[in-house]
């Protein structure tokens, strides 16, 4: 389920966004995790200056980062329905991307691995599991506003 989910994920933003994806290497396994997940990374910046995202883009992460922040505040621990809301989010991103170019391909250095974390929280029933894909759903969201802009 967890790979089928993926594969029409990664189709779904190849296919929407009409460009290549560059392979990005992650670790897949949460529980050998033992370097931050933006050590997997290979985002970079634009001569130094942030790349310009569309604006669904930037709003949609806006979102997802205002969604785990509720959640954790309110300590909630409805990690599946957290999953959920947070999987509607990136299909906005990607059903109104328009970004193109080195932008775009930059964009899927961190979305993809965002949509990885997603599905761990869709169907990971471990809580500690859950939690760590939180935690690097929003050092992927930093990475995100570290990177982009409006």
């Amino acid at each position: 389920m967890k790979r089928s989910f993926l594969i029409v994920c990664l189709l779904t933003v190849i296919l929407s966004c009409k460009s290549e994806v560059k392979q990005v290497t992650s670790d897949q396994d949460s529980d050998v995790k033992t370097t931050s997940i933006l050590d997997t990374l290979s985002l970079k910046l634009n001569v130094n200056e942030k790349w310009i995202a569309n604006a669904e883009t930037h709003e949609g992460v806006l979102k997802m980062d205002a969604i785990i922040s509720e959640f954790k505040k309110n300590k909630k621990s409805d990690y599946k329905g957290l999953g959920e809301t947070l999987s509607k989010q990136t299909s906005y991103i990607i059903k109104n991307c328009s970004m193109k170019g080195e932008p775009h391909d930059q964009l899927h250095v961190v979305l993809i691995p965002m949509l990885d974390e997603i599905s761990i929280l869709r169907e990971e029933d471990h809580k500690a599991k859950s939690e760590r894909a939180v935690e690097n759903l929003e050092a992927l969201i930093q990475a995100y506003f570290e990177h982009f802009q409006l």
